[in-house]
């Protein structure tokens, strides 16, 4: 092997995980073209390294030799308006998964044994990314969502003899066709607006309710509660009888009729002033109770 073509490989393999790493991915597509193509007695020889000593240079060989392949393949997913970079990066993992498992009994070239790997990465990530919500998540609904999008007529709605014969060919229900392509159809949508305009209706407006099961609010209402029943009753019992009679009487009195200073005053046959500055420390002592709770 040259020196020039030693530094390439060297150079796209620092580049496999990341293929926009080398500048732009016209470059990698070039570079990864001028790796020379393994002769099945040179596949042979770096499988047999790599299966019997585990040789990482012999892996690297037969990594960098098919990369061409993703590339190819890559090529047929590009309409899912996914980068053409993030699909390449995916494939060379399906690739890099293919080497690991490639065995030599298998009887068959790696570049066959690769090509289900790579395209079943590929198709986890637009299946993953396609859309915010998913749109395929069991193995049937995999399968139709990526023969559907092949098999409608220039994207456009299906009748119902379409999806009927659709149904047949794929051996799946017309009612799986029909929900698959209303969730081809669909778009995403953001639930709220992408500007500031007040008059913008954007679907948070016409969604919500009112914040009466909103889970923070529920919250909120609950913690509110606990301090208005729990929490005053635990403060209360840390104040002596008659700070605690005084609170009673002027707050917590049922018909809301609490007693005056005066009244309490002459209850206990103290001043006014006095049953105020009582009150008052009865008061900031609950308080540090309550803040003690919430933390």
């Amino acid at each position: 092997m040259t020196n020039q073509s030693l530094a390439l490989q060297n150079n796209v393999a620092m580049a496999v995980a990341n293929p926009g790493a080398m500048g732009s991915i016209e470059a990698y597509i070039s570079a990864v073209n001028r790796i020379p193509v393994l002769t099945p007695e040179q596949e042979r020889d770096f499988a047999e390294r790599l299966q019997a000593n585990g040789d990482l240079e012999a892996a690297k060989s037969l990594i960098l030799s098919h990369l061409r392949l993703v590339v190819s393949i890559s090529r047929q997913y590009l309409g899912y308006g996914i980068a053409h970079a993030d699909l390449i990066q995916e494939g060379n993992i399906g690739l890099m998964k293919a080497v690991k498992r490639f065995d030599l009994s298998h009887g068959v070239r790696l570049v066959s044994f690769a090509v289900h790997w790579i395209k079943a990465e590929i198709n986890e990530y637009i299946i993953r990314n396609w859309r915010l919500v998913k749109v395929a998540t069991t193995k049937a609904q995999r399968k139709l969502f990526f023969n559907l999008r092949s098999m409608r007529p220039d994207g456009q709605t299906l009748d119902p003899s379409q999806i009927q014969g659709i149904a047949e060919k794929l051996n799946v229900k017309p009612e799986e066709v029909a929900e698959m392509e209303v969730r081809l159809s669909g778009r995403d949508m953001a639930l709220e607006s992408s500007n500031d305009d007040e008059d913008d209706f954007a679907p948070i407006t016409y969604l919500s309710d009112d914040g009466q099961h909103e889970p923070g609010q529920v919250l909120a209402q609950r913690y509110r509660y606990d301090l208005q029943t729990q929490g005053i009753t635990a403060a209360l019992d840390k104040l002596d009888d008659r700070s605690r009679d005084i609170i009673e009487s002027r707050w917590l009195q049922d018909d809301g009729e609490g007693k005056t200073l005066q009244e309490l005053a002459s209850q206990y046959g103290v001043s006014a002033e006095r049953v105020r500055q009582i009150e008052n420390a009865a008061i900031k002592k609950m308080r540090q109770v309550l803040e003690a709770q919430a933390a």
